[in-house]
């Protein structure tokens, strides 16, 4: 497998948790009550597997090797996905405002975590298209195989250190859960 296959793979599961999302918004706007641990996993599978895990392969070590094989970071495809990643981060946090307020039951809590997650699914759906049309293709013409391989390494040791063993997994079972409920 190449770097960039593993990061597609990623884009896979992150889709299917931006349309169970999606369901969540259709029935927070509905008016249904959604359970507060789902809206917790869905953000710490933001968080910690998104952001943390597969975009710091590409923060800290994808766009690091495109730079050096003569991709710039600045004014191309890197500046922007780094923005991009910058801006997902700013839809979290206020996903995670709106829930610390669905917590106290408040009456704004539901329109402004659907707002920021809207936003965010928004973001991250024409950002992965970017990445897999535009960004991904370049690497893998820039990149030296022995790049790839160093690459493959790198991904396996920042999830190790960044989520720990059995955290990817963990993350699938709960994708699987999640798409059972909000997927039938």
């Amino acid at each position: 497998m190449t770097p960039t296959k593993q990061l597609k793979k990623e884009h896979q599961g992150i889709q299917l948790m931006l349309t169970i999302l999606d369901k969540v918004c259709l029935k927070l706007e509905s008016k249904e009550k959604v359970d507060l641990e789902h809206l917790e996993q869905i953000l710490e599978f933001i968080r910690i597997f998104a952001d943390k895990c597969h975009h710091g392969k590409e923060e800290d070590l994808l766009f690091p090797e495109m730079e050096k094989s003569g991709i710039p970071k600045e004014g191309g495809p890197i500046g922007v996905m780094l923005l991009e990643h910058n801006k997902g981060r700013e839809y979290a946090k206020g996903m995670s405002e709106a829930i610390a307020k669905y917590k106290g039951n408040e009456p704004d809590a539901s329109p402004k975590f659907v707002e920021n997650a809207r936003s965010y699914i928004a973001l991250l759906s024409q950002h992965i298209n970017k990445e897999n049309t535009v960004l991904f293709p370049m690497a893998e013409r820039v990149l030296s195989q022995k790049q790839k391989e160093e690459l493959l390494r790198g991904f396996e040791r920042l999830e190790q250190e960044r989520i720990g063993t059995g955290k990817h997994e963990e993350f699938h079972k709960l994708l699987h859960h999640l798409k059972e409920v909000y997927l039938k």
